[in-house]
Protein backbone atom coordinates (compact mmCIF):
# COMPACT_ATOMS: atom_id res chain seq x y z
CA UNK A 1 0.00 0.00 0.00
CA UNK A 2 1.23 3.24 -0.88
CA UNK A 3 1.16 6.43 1.40
CA UNK A 4 -0.80 9.34 0.83
CA UNK A 5 1.31 11.54 -1.60
CA UNK A 6 4.08 9.01 -2.55
CA UNK A 7 2.89 8.85 -6.18
CA UNK A 8 5.70 10.87 -7.28
CA UNK A 9 8.40 8.84 -5.74
CA UNK A 10 8.84 6.29 -8.29
CA UNK A 11 9.54 3.69 -5.62
CA UNK A 12 7.57 -0.25 -5.31
CA UNK A 13 5.20 -0.02 -2.45
CA UNK A 14 5.48 2.59 0.38
CA UNK A 15 7.97 5.67 -0.59
CA UNK A 16 10.36 5.23 2.94
CA UNK A 17 10.07 9.06 3.20
CA UNK A 18 6.75 9.79 3.06
CA UNK A 19 5.70 6.46 4.97
CA UNK A 20 4.43 6.36 8.57
CA UNK A 21 7.50 5.58 9.72
CA UNK A 22 10.77 7.99 10.18
CA UNK A 23 13.82 6.90 8.24
CA UNK A 24 17.68 7.45 8.61
CA UNK A 25 18.53 9.06 5.10
CA UNK A 26 22.00 10.72 3.80
CA UNK A 27 22.18 14.19 2.53
CA UNK A 28 23.77 14.03 -0.86
CA UNK A 29 23.02 17.60 -2.19
CA UNK A 30 21.37 20.76 -0.78
CA UNK A 31 18.72 22.69 -3.23
CA UNK A 32 17.38 25.91 -3.27
CA UNK A 33 14.17 26.87 -0.42
CA UNK A 34 15.36 24.40 1.99
CA UNK A 35 15.37 21.36 0.79
CA UNK A 36 17.68 18.58 -0.11
CA UNK A 37 18.05 15.53 -2.34
CA UNK A 38 19.12 12.58 0.02
CA UNK A 39 19.70 9.01 -0.62
CA UNK A 40 17.20 6.73 1.67
CA UNK A 41 18.83 2.88 -0.15
CA UNK A 42 16.23 2.84 -2.28
CA UNK A 43 17.28 5.89 -4.63
CA UNK A 44 17.49 9.65 -4.15
CA UNK A 45 14.35 11.58 -3.38
CA UNK A 46 13.95 15.56 -2.35
CA UNK A 47 12.65 16.54 0.89
CA UNK A 48 12.88 19.39 3.39
CA UNK A 49 15.59 20.60 4.90
CA UNK A 50 13.86 23.91 6.78
CA UNK A 51 13.50 22.91 10.27
CA UNK A 52 17.62 21.51 10.74
CA UNK A 53 20.62 22.92 9.75
CA UNK A 54 21.81 20.03 7.44
CA UNK A 55 24.83 19.99 5.26
CA UNK A 56 25.62 17.55 2.51
CA UNK A 57 26.75 14.35 4.31
CA UNK A 58 24.37 14.22 7.06
CA UNK A 59 22.47 11.70 8.34
CA UNK A 60 18.89 13.19 9.22
CA UNK A 61 16.11 11.65 10.42
CA UNK A 62 13.04 11.92 8.15
CA UNK A 63 9.37 11.82 8.07
CA UNK A 64 6.43 12.83 5.56
CA UNK A 65 9.57 14.51 3.18
CA UNK A 66 10.33 16.63 6.01
CA UNK A 67 14.00 16.01 8.22
CA UNK A 68 13.09 16.59 11.81
CA UNK A 69 16.90 16.36 13.47
CA UNK A 70 20.31 15.66 12.27
CA UNK A 71 21.20 12.19 13.38
CA UNK A 72 25.36 11.85 12.11
CA UNK A 73 27.41 14.76 11.39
Amino acid sequence: MRAPGADDCGHDGVCVTCSDFAVQVRIVELLEDGLAVVESGSGREEVSVALVSAQVGDTVLVHAKEALTIVQH
